[in-house]
């Protein structure tokens, strides 16, 4: 089974050879079509919301999101759920937490940083938050994952699992499981060596010091209760202690374990289809799908699973506070490039790698070109862009208003960030070729809005762009060599050597022809336009930038 979910959709998509299934999002709304789903039809994802939420988590709202609009495509109604499995209990206290405005911090820099340590155990609905603006910590949680969501233009119904224990959702589910505990033990027994004949699938909320418990000793159907003991539970390599206090608690006031409560989510939502990690496909998802069927007496939702990305080559983790948040994707990103991320096969490992989002940026430029037919690309690449781009934008321009849409290369935005002179930008970006003439106000400034990003990219990773444009002329000695090397690099640009290898020709035949070393002319050019002693390949920067202006500060006019 688990390698049928591994790669059964991937194989299934390469044996079709439409524009239909070239995209992997419609491969598997085919699946849930064959099911003859009732509408809405409705897409779940879902995480345990006790670390910072990152952009690892997005893959349970994009993945989801990209069937969900195959399947509207088709004419399908559909609800796309989160779960917030907020009941869970908090097993450790997280490096680091977000506020609310994604301010990532460690917990003592928070109003309330015991809120956490002294609470181990306890569901993270009944948590105070330790920034004081949520119900609980569980809620502040939740709403950063609703943010997340929201940040990307992805619209999703999201679902408190505290919340629907106490109105009663889970109640019946709850009841049908109990009946059904020899067969759910038989069940799970093959997939967990802890359970005996002494288990029951259900976790009360001890009533004296809050903590869940694993211990259940009765269990009476008819008046929807159990008797319990708080005892000792393992999380996380540690032993969270129990108080021994014996009560009762009824249905609502405990949780399924995880191996239940995610089927009883199947069955409570009506889901029809969840995508998951492979962490799940091969542990929860085995033993889910039998307990769908064998206890809860409902099919499993049609399954995907995705393959966890990297970040900057190492794992993904909120409690080691390896994360990046989707508010610092977007501060280098244009929402509509992040989108295009996850339309990449699920199925493959990938790392996000901060350095070189400018490649990414140039692979999601040539992804929208192969839509609008401005480059030749395979046939495969050119119907996942048609199928995929219109779900990536917000809109596709078509027709005349297509010749509008501008792209500014990233690393020659990253350029134009060395300037906050917003007009010597557009300027710059005109005289390169980048913004045509003719081009309506509103593509422009769409056009470099790009430029924030890719300053802010530069400057997150200090990499070559990092430099700021001396936009007065800086107090610089010239010798009368290098001053003639000057002039004749000034002649050579205005005489028509303007783009980037012809200006970084230029750099050296100036040099060479009034005997100044290469290296202290390429130094002395960084002083007088950035007044710094390096800074990124002087031909292309030189080229990228405004012409008349290099002419004026090559000859140190200003």
């Amino acid at each position: 089974m688990d390698d049928a979910l591994a790669s059964g959709y991937d194989a299934r998509e390469e044996e079709r050879g439409d524009v239909h299934r070239a995209f992997w999002a419609d491969a598997v709304a085919d699946e849930v079509e064959a099911r003859d789903p009732e509408e809405p039809v409705v897409v779940k994802g879902g995480v345990s919301p006790s670390g910072v939420p990152h952009i690892g988590h997005l893959n349970e709202v994009m993945r989801g999101y990209f069937v969900a609009e195959a399947l509207r495509d088709r004419g399908y109604e559909v609800r796309q759920v989160f779960t917030a499995d907020d009941r869970d209990p908090l097993r450790a206290v997280p490096r680091t937490l977000a506020t609310l405005d994604w301010e990532v911090v460690s917990l003592g820099d928070t109003e309330n940083p015991g809120a956490l340590g002294r609470n181990l155990g306890k569901p993270l609905t009944a948590i105070s938050d330790p920034f004081g603006c949520c119900d609980s910590f569980g809620a502040h949680q939740t709403r950063l994952l609703e943010r997340m969501a929201e940040a990307m233009g992805v619209p999703i119904d999201v679902v408190s699992n505290t919340a629907y224990y106490e109105a009663g959702e889970f109640e019946a589910v709850t009841r049908e499981v109990l009946s059904k505990r020899e067969r759910a033990r038989e069940v799970l027994a093959d997939y967990q060596d802890k359970v005996d004949e002494t288990y029951v699938p259900f976790n009360p909320v001890c009533e004296d010091c809050g903590k869940l418990t694993e211990t259940v000793t009765a269990v009476d159907l008819d008046a929807g209760t159990v008797d319990y003991v708080c005892t000792d539970m393992e999380a996380g390599g540690r032993t969270i202690e129990g108080c021994g206090h014996e009560g009762t608690a009824t249905f609502r006031e405990g949780k399924l374990p995880w191996r239940f409560e995610w089927p009883a989510q199947w069955k409570v939502l009506g889901v029809d289809f969840e995508p998951f990690g492979k962490d799940h496909a091969e542990g929860s998802w085995p033993s889910g799908e039998r307990i769908a069927r064998e206890v809860f007496d409902v099919e499993p939702p049609v399954p995907m699973v995705y393959e966890w990305f990297t970040y900057n080559g190492d794992a993904l983790s909120s409690s080691k506070g390896n994360v990046i948040t989707v508010d610092e994707v977007l501060s280098m990103l244009e929402v509509e490039v992040f989108r295009y991320f996850f339309t990449k096969p699920p199925k493959r490992a990938r790392d996000f790698d901060v350095r070189t989002l400018d490649q990414l940026v140039d692979e999601f430029d040539r992804f929208e070109a192969a839509y609008y037919g401005e480059v030749e690309d395979a046939e495969r690449t050119r119907a996942v862009a048609e199928r995929a781009y219109p779900m990536v934008v917000d809109e596709a321009v078509d027709g005349e208003a297509g010749t509008a849409r501008v792209r500014l290369p990233y690393t020659f935005a990253a350029v134009l960030g060395m300037t906050d002179d917003v007009d010597l930008r557009e300027a710059m970006a005109r005289r390169a070729g980048h913004v045509p003439d003719g081009t309506p106000g509103w593509a422009v400034e769409t056009a470099l809005a790009r430029v924030e990003c890719a300053r802010t990219w530069a400057e997150r990773t200090d990499n070559e762009y990092n430099y700021r444009l001396a936009e007065d002329l800086p107090d610089v000695e010239v010798s009368e060599a290098e001053a003639a090397a000057l002039r004749r690099l000034a002649d050579d640009i205005e005489a028509g050597a303007t783009d980037d290898e012809a200006v970084q020709s230029a750099i050296y035949e100036a040099a060479r022809e009034n005997d100044v070393p290469v290296g202290e002319f390429f130094s002395l050019g960084y002083r007088l336009f950035l007044d710094e002693e390096q800074g990124p390949r002087l031909g292309p920067f030189l080229a990228a930038l405004e012409r008349e202006f290099v002419l004026r500060r090559l000859r140190r006019e200003a």
